[in-house]
């Protein structure tokens, strides 16, 4: 798709994206982790209640986030907006490595109150600090709601 008929994908979108993933993740977690530990898990206080808890909370969701940007271009929340990420100069898929960088960049957008998160909303290119340490945007079909595309490569 040129990058006239695309626009960045703004705040209040994205924001739906990462309800519908965290939906969607939910669905595969809560079950397992209650047929492992039982209801009682759901009140412990315990960082980690176990080497389970470690691969079904962390590993698996980091695995399935990785494994769909990098067929898709986006996670099923990013694909019900018809949003994909892309590399920020070139409008082309994203490296493995700036992939990586965006997952992690997550955390790090998440510790000031979550204000990386919060970026897009302000920021011109809508891009979160996750995308700018990544050097990635997301961009979905023009629909007017934000300003058109620019790729400088």
């Amino acid at each position: 798709m040129a990058s006239e008929e695309l626009e960045y994908a703004g705040f209040w979108i994205r924001v739906w994206a990462s309800i519908i993933d965290t939906l969607l993740l939910g669905i595969v977690v809560y079950p397992l982790l209650t047929a492992i530990y039982g209801n009682a898990y759901w009140t412990g206080t315990d960082f980690v209640h176990g080497p389970m808890d470690f691969l079904i909370s962390w590993v698996l969701p980091a695995v399935a986030v990785l494994a769909f940007w990098m067929a898709r271009q986006a996670t099923p929340g990013k694909m019900a907006i018809a949003a994909r990420i892309v590399d920020a100069k070139t409008g082309n898929n994203p490296s493995t490595g700036q992939l990586l960088i965006r997952y992690i960049g997550y955390f790090v957008s998440s510790i000031p109150l979550g204000l990386g998160i919060f970026w897009v909303a302000f920021d011109s290119r809508k891009q979160g600090w996750h995308d700018k340490m990544a050097g990635t945007v997301v961009v979905r079909k023009k629909s007017g709601t934000t300003r058109p595309v620019e790729f400088n490569a």
